[in-house]
């Protein structure tokens, strides 16, 4: 059974949308905060109709509501997202937003698991060099696809993860990399490929035409060549999981880690991540914590299709170099992140669709 959480006034786009995904499912159709079922350990799709400034005020109130029940309110449900704006903008941020709300309260993410339109369907143009079908038929066939894997994703066995670990920081000074330190030791018997990104050592992507960076991925390499191709994507691509070590600047991620992420996409034409397990250790020096957490969420798993566990980033606030061994509870809060790695990753989800 699907719940379709379908709240607001909603355009026919959209119901077009949400019947293609739901297909002969038997669906529970949920409008409003009110009466709320218990959406622990179900297959959840929102369908979000977003208005003029950006937001649908019903949802907010949905997760308000599941917000009272406490931080396991989704425990055990897998999401997907459909998302409609009738305007061009919106889809992508609220996409971000509605998984990040989701995923704190313990439901998980398939890799690629929204399909957005805009007003004009124009985001649509790029798939319809691909399928040469209406832009309305492609909404409905993604909507579709994406309905379908929510259905029969399947759980697998690893018996000897691997995890690769991504930071671009110094340890003499970086709270987020002492906050790692101290998930690591509770992960000794793991595989664990860590990587330092250096500056100067990954130029970031010039945007190669999509054959041409095809061209590279497909044979394990790509334009520029060096670290990135010598050590990163080969990690990467034997990894179970990769764990993103990033420190707060300017609430973003740093330069270094977005280069990583854009030049990923020479493997991701070589190679599916929708087996491989997206975690991350943010440390802000005021807030802005959740602001990286959706960029992750936006670049990796939205568009790059890495799944999203639940809880999938340990976040806290420390300022000063060596601040973070102060945060109240840290001790407790790293050991249970790295059992809740080591759960996520030994049984993970995967797709063949």
């Amino acid at each position: 059974m699907i719940h379709l959480v379908i709240p607001g006034e909603v355009s026919q786009q959209l119901q077009r949308m949400a019947k293609a995904a739901v297909g002969s499912n038997l669906v529970k159709i949920i409008k409003t905060a009110n009466n709320l079922p218990n959406l622990q350990n179900k297959q959840i799709l929102f369908a979000v109709e977003i208005d003029e400034v950006g937001f649908n005020i019903p949802l907010l109130h949905i997760f308000q509501e599941l917000s009272k029940r406490g931080k396991h309110a989704l425990l055990g449900s897998q999401g997907a997202l459909l998302v409609h704006s009738a305007g061009e903008l919106y889809t992508k941020s609220t996409a971000a937003s509605v998984i990040f709300l989701a995923n704190q309260l313990g439901c998980s993410f398939m890799g690629h698991p929204v399909v957005e339109a805009t007003g004009s369907l124009h985001n649509l143009l790029t798939w319809q060099k691909t399928y040469q079908l209406p832009l309305e038929q492609i909404s409905l066939d993604l909507s579709k696809r994406l309905g379908k894997r929510l259905m029969e994703d399947h759980r697998i066995q690893i018996s000897n993860p691997q995890i690769a670990v991504l930071h671009s920081s110094y340890r003499k000074s970086s709270n987020t990399l002492m906050l790692w330190d101290m998930i690591k030791k509770h992960l000794s018997h793991c595989h664990i490929e860590e990587l330092h990104v250096q500056n100067g050592t990954v130029l970031d992507c010039i945007g190669c035409p999509y054959h041409t960076c095809r061209h590279f991925g497909l044979q394990d390499s790509c334009f520029y060549g060096g670290f990135m191709v010598k050590e990163v994507l080969p990690t990467v691509e034997n990894a179970n999981a990769v764990v993103w070590i990033c420190p707060n600047y300017n609430d973003s991620i740093s330069a270094n880690l977005m280069a990583v992420i854009n030049r990923l996409t020479a493997l991701y034409h070589k190679i599916k991540f929708y087996d491989k397990s997206l975690f991350a250790a943010i440390v802000s020096g005021n807030s802005g914590s959740d602001s990286l957490a959706k960029q992750l969420i936006d670049a990796l798993n939205i568009n790059k299709g890495f799944r999203l566990p639940p809880y999938f980033a340990i976040m806290a606030t420390a300022n000063d170099p060596g601040s973070i061994l102060a945060v109240e509870g840290i001790e407790k809060d790293t050991e249970h992140f790295a059992y809740h790695i080591l759960e996520e990753i030994k049984i993970s989800v995967s797709t063949n669709l």
